[in-house]
């Protein structure tokens, strides 16, 4: 994936003076070994420098893992750890931290070889809080050397995500469509964020895409775009526009991201768009989806902030969905009761008009937008990418600054069923667990507009730990309870 952060992590082991620092150096050496021998290699470097002991080899380390490129870090008590020392090490650090700690090895070495770092994580933790300090600290933070380095892999999409954010600049193209303002939410909250926001008029991008008539470039991917298509280019006349316009983005993105390496773009795709371009950027947006510059429908800029969360955390193509309508019972009755382990109230439609990227959709074909072309030519409503969504597990979230601009986020897994949609646009049947329950007390209660993001796989918990890092209250992070327990705003004798 392009426009993505790599992830290095700089691994700086910390001692307390009145331990033995052999402790400390020789399970930092074992915990890399046990991670070059599990996981890439290339995501970590080990300080060798010093022991951090005192506010003095903090800097040197500090210094050291700069130096090395490392942009995230872990902080590893081998023993019970200074603990100012170790939060001075992440506050001066540019970029995501995480604290783990020691277990002791065997119990016939409980003299000299004892580390108490279990003890030490407490004070790390408490002098975080006294220090105002963001660290992520996993759900069980003390292992041995495996389970330490299955932590650190566990944090590397955390990472990603968090170092995205820093650097990303994101582009929006007009203002909400009428009726749209679901999609509209102050953009204070990205700044407090770190994202930078470039707002533009429909106008100037309209002006660049006729800039680009002619561009010596469309052949090639008019050619790529073929190649991706194959049988399902149902609408060959239009891709010349449609490459004239994905090079018009892409050059955008380039003269316009400024100091931030990473771009995620809102979008105007009606009404005006149409008559005006003479198509539907539908299949565009798809395109650059699947690489990694995730691209919303209606100007939808936390959606857009959605997807390049997404996109980080699971380093693949990610979509934007409405939310869109209930599975039918016939439907219901004929292709899931008994197949599938839901009730009906359980099961939904997600649905756009055709931004899935090709990669995510079991079959698709290149098609004119039916809704528009309900008031408008079919001519200039071509340019969507039809097909049901390819089956398997889902995350459902967004991320989402209120009116009075508070961050609010919900999460919830779920997957896409191998059930045909009978419908039309990027579409699949979704089934989230107790989804009735979470419809009503999170996505209504919370006030959640329609769209919703949806990576491919399972990224709750990752996505969860970047929420809380960023400043969303718990309290603010909604997910589909299950079963018995009762949402604060659910009625209990319903």
């Amino acid at each position: 994936m392009m426009n993505m952060p790599e992830v290095k992590i700089g691994i700086v082991a910390v001692s307390r003076d009145c331990f033995p620092e052999s402790l400390s150096v020789n399970r930092r050496k074992a915990l890399v070994e046990a991670y070059k021998a599990k996981y890439d290699e290339k995501n970590i470097y080990e300080c060798p420098i010093c022991i951090v002991e005192s506010e003095i080899h903090m800097v040197q380390a500090l210094e050291d893992i700069k130096a090395a490129g490392c942009n995230a870090l872990v902080v590893y008590l081998g023993n019970f750890g200074p603990e100012i020392s170790e939060t001075l090490l992440a506050k001066h650090f540019d970029g995501p931290a995480m604290f783990i700690a020691a277990a002791e090895e065997s119990g016939n070495n409980l003299i000299q070889g004892r580390g108490d770092a279990y003890c030490g994580m407490l004070n790390a933790s408490y002098n975080l809080k006294l220090r105002n300090i963001k660290a992520y600290i996993p759900e069980y933070p003390v292992g041995t050397a495996e389970e330490c380095a299955d932590m650190i892999e566990e944090f590397v999409p955390i990472a990603r995500g968090i170092v995205g954010l820093s650097q990303l600049k994101i582009i929006s193209f007009g203002p909400r469509p009428l009726n749209f303002l679901a999609c509209n939410a102050p953009i204070k909250q990205l700044y407090n964020l770190g994202v930078e926001i470039e707002e533009n008029s429909e106008l100037d991008l309209f002006e660049a895409f006729n800039n680009h008539a002619g561009d010596a470039r469309i052949p090639d991917v008019v050619k790529d775009m073929e190649a991706e298509l194959g049988t399902g280019n149902k609408k060959p006349e239009i891709l010349k526009k449609l490459a004239q316009y994905e090079l018009t983005l892409l050059d955008w993105i380039e003269a316009h991201k400024g100091y931030r390496k990473y771009v995620a773009i809102a979008g105007k795709c009606w009404p005006a768009f149409q008559t005006q371009f003479g198509f539907v950027p539908c299949y565009v947006n798809s395109r650059l989806a699947g690489r990694g510059i995730p691209v919303s429908c209606e100007v939808d800029i936390y959606g857009a902030l959605s997807e390049f969360i997404g996109t980080c955390v699971s380093n693949d193509a990610v979509t934007l969905l409405d939310i869109n309508n209930s599975v039918p019972a016939d439907l219901y009755e004929e292709d899931i009761k008994g197949k599938h382990d839901y009730g009906q109230k359980e099961t939904f439609m997600g649905f756009h008009c055709g931004n899935t990227s090709s990669k995510k959709l079991s079959f698709c074909e290149m098609k004119y937008q039916l809704i528009m072309a309900r008031s408008l030519p079919e001519e200039v409503t071509q340019g969507t990418l039809e097909g049901d969504i390819t089956p398997g597990d889902i995350t459902f979230f967004r991320l989402q600054s209120t009116a009075d601009s508070k961050l609010r986020a919900y999460i919830a897994h779920g997957e896409v069923l191998p059930v045909a949609t009978r419908s039309f646009g990027s579409i699949g049947i979704f089934a989230i667990p107790e989804m009735n329950r979470f419809y009503r007390h999170v996505l209504i209660e919370k006030n959640f507009p329609h769209h919703g993001a949806v990576a491919f796989g399972h990224y709750g918990k990752a996505l969860y730990e970047i929420f809380k890092y960023i400043g969303v209250d718990v309290e603010e992070i909604g997910f589909n309870q299950p079963k018995g327990m009762l949402y604060k705003t659910e009625n209990p004798f319903a």
